[in-house]
């Protein structure tokens, strides 16, 4: 519909309402309405219902027929029902004839079934109690657009009715889980969400400000430290179930925001847990779906059997051939990734350089329920050592087609060890490792208090419910996932040279090029390279990865084409979206991180006062996709 007959029909609604309220029927005043009777009921109970009078509220979401019958579907919370209207049964049929699609309304009515077998209520009392001043998107195509349909959410959960049964069972699993925890003995608490440290976890915390006590205070990256020191203070058994927050980038699987179930038992380690863990989706799959059984991205998952379980490093051996377990060389170690085509720079141990290789090479095959064991001690600073070989610690994660889904350790409980790991981490943070975890004081004091041996777990439920109701981005199961702001397009920056009128002044004199290369280029060689105009459909940071962004680009050649590119430290992926760049497209494709590259965008790169800078090369974008360069 062109803009400006979407501009008369919203008109047409206003000067609805305005006529109403002028007649002293205005239904902003209403306050309530009595239901009686839901949709889903009467549909699926319609023996119990049949010939009863019902009170029934919701939307209008079609209008059928003309004359002197009319047939309107009503939406309520619980489904769809149809209105018979007919004239002789109401005494303002014509008042009625001009309620609009999306109108909220209050009718009376017998419940019966028509001459088709359509389960319908014969009304005679009809209500409006709410008018809808916008227009809902048309019937046959609804609303579509990814991203308006996470912007109005309000609007995508009464058009498209697949979306709130996905909320409807994420409330079922939240609920079940804490069935699950509440029978086992666990106790629920709530621990703060603004901390004077960020900790628990090795991630980039949001910083916020507390004006009275003039400090800074942290967004929570996880919910760890204070429940353990409720084990400290002699709770056996606690959980929570809540929001945490990580100031990171977002893809399929990561929201700045998300929720998280914790849990920590005394006197157990993480071999108890992972039975838990185990039994925990047992549980669920029988409670939520009724199999144990889950088609999830044309593979069957079996939650029902007993879950594999393995080490990090014989997964790795057995995917790459690598063997890490007798491997002491840090060179030694990087080679052997390098050789794999695993990027390690900033990893300066054997176990980290690993883990790396695990995340590139294994983490994707694993699509059956597997718990991942003995992750190297650099990476897991909150996790107890193994007795039988310090350099792993008790640590398992679950991974379930190819995402990891639980994380949970026997607890490190050794102050002086405790200790000593928070320095290494502080260490890092020192090199500019910005995830790196903060030195936490109080902590270690409550060690030294005394923390009984204990398990730990954390589950993402995000990527629980992705499962069970098989989505496959994190914000089909959040009901408002973060988006940038509509209003919040960053302007373009302005052109390295003072433009006209311009009043700028951009100062070249701390920069440093590289010098040019004298060495000549055969031009036929020059000429094999393909420069060309690319649209950025999308962009996202790399899980795993602090540098590279995964573009998927329009090249003009109908196909997408996805390129990375380490420029994470100077971009962010959202405000790149929609840019027209360059890129050579004819480059053999190189595996980064596991995904295939298949090109290269081009920068421009400059030395300044001793700190690199970067400049992607951003076009006009009147310049259309797959334009050459030359």
């Amino acid at each position: 519909m062109a803009e400006e007959k979407m501009s008369d029909v919203i008109k047409v609604r206003w000067d609805k309402l305005h006529t109403l309220q002028a007649e002293g029927k205005n239904p902003y005043e209403l306050t309530k309405y009595d239901v009686t009777g839901h949709a889903k009921d009467i549909n699926d109970h319609f023996e119990d219902y049949d010939g009863k009078e019902m009170s029934l509220a919701g939307r209008i979401m079609a209008k059928r027929g003309q004359g002197k019958v009319g047939f309107y579907d009503l939406l309520d919370s619980t489904g769809k029902i149809q209105l018979y209207l007919k004239k002789d049964l109401l005494p303002d049929y014509n008042e009625i004839k001009k309620v609009d699609i999306g109108d909220i309304v209050g009718i009376k009515g017998e419940v019966f079934k028509t001459q088709r077998g359509q389960v319908s209520l014969r009304v005679h009392e009809f209500t409006l109690l709410s008018k809808s001043l916008q227009v809902l998107p048309e019937k046959f195509h609804g609303l579509k657009d990814q991203d308006l349909r996470y912007r109005q959410r309000y609007v995508d959960l009464i058009v498209n009715p697949e979306v709130r049964d996905v909320f409807v069972t994420r409330s079922k699993i939240i609920s079940k889980i804490r069935e699950f925890l509440d029978n086992r003995g666990f106790l629920e608490v709530e621990t703060p969400v603004l901390n004077n440290l960020a900790g628990g976890a090795n991630a980039r915390p949001f910083i916020t400000h507390h004006n009275t006590l003039d400090i800074p205070m942290y967004l929570r990256i996880a919910l760890e430290l204070p429940l353990k020191r409720l084990i400290v203070g002699g709770f056996d058994k606690v959980y929570e179930l809540s929001r945490v927050f990580r100031n990171e980038g977002m893809d399929a699987t990561h929201n700045p925001e998300f929720t998280e179930l914790e849990t920590y038992e005394a006197y157990t380690d993480y071999i108890g847990v992972m039975n838990m863990v185990e039994d925990l989706y047992h549980y669920l799959a029988d409670e939520i779906l009724g199999t144990k059984d889950v088609e999830y991205d044309g593979n069957t998952i079996h939650l029902g059997e007993p879950f594999r379980r393995a080490r990090m490093v014989d997964l790795v051996q057995e995917e790459t051939g690598v063997d890490f377990d007798h491997m002491t060389d840090v060179e030694e170690a990087r080679k052997a990734a390098q050789d794999l085509d695993v990027d390690v720079e900033g990893k300066n141990s054997v176990g980290e350089i690993m883990a790396e290789v695990f995340d590139a090479k294994c983490e994707d095959k694993l699509i059956q329920p597997t718990f991942v064991t003995m992750h190297p001690v650099e990476i897991s600073p909150l996790a107890k050592k193994d007795p039988a070989d310090p350099r792993y610690t008790q640590r398992f994660e679950l991974y379930i087609s190819g995402a990891e889904c639980a994380n949970a350790f026997s607890e490190l409980n050794d102050p002086a060890d405790q200790k000593a790991r928070f320095i290494a981490q502080m260490e890092k943070k020192a090199e500019g490792d910005e995830e790196a975890h903060p030195y936490d004081a109080d902590f270690i004091n409550a060690l030294e208090v005394g923390l009984p041996p204990t398990g730990g777990l954390g589950i993402g439920i995000d990527r629980l419910v992705m499962l069970f109701t098989g989505q496959h981005t994190i914000r089909d199961v959040i009901l408002f996932p973060t988006m940038k702001p509509l209003d919040s397009e960053k302007p373009k920056k302005q052109p390295v040279f003072k433009a006209e009128g311009s009043d700028e002044v951009i100062d070249f004199s701390k920069v440093k090029v590289e010098p040019l290369m004298e060495d000549q280029v055969d031009f036929d060689t020059f000429c094999k390279s393909d420069f060309r105009a690319v649209k950025v459909k999308a962009c996202e940071a790399v899980p795993k990865s602090k540098k590279l962004l995964q573009f998927t680009l329009d090249d003009g050649s109908g196909t997408d084409r996805t390129i990375l590119s380490g420029i994470h430290k100077f971009y962010e992926p959202e405000e790149l979206v929609g840019r027209t760049c360059v890129a050579i497209v004819n480059l053999a494709p190189r595996k980064m991180m596991g995904i295939e590259s298949c090109g290269m965008l081009i920068s421009a790169v400059h030395e300044e006062e001793g700190e690199e800078k970067l400049h992607l090369l951003i076009l006009d974008d009147h310049i259309p996709a797959g334009a050459k360069l030359c």
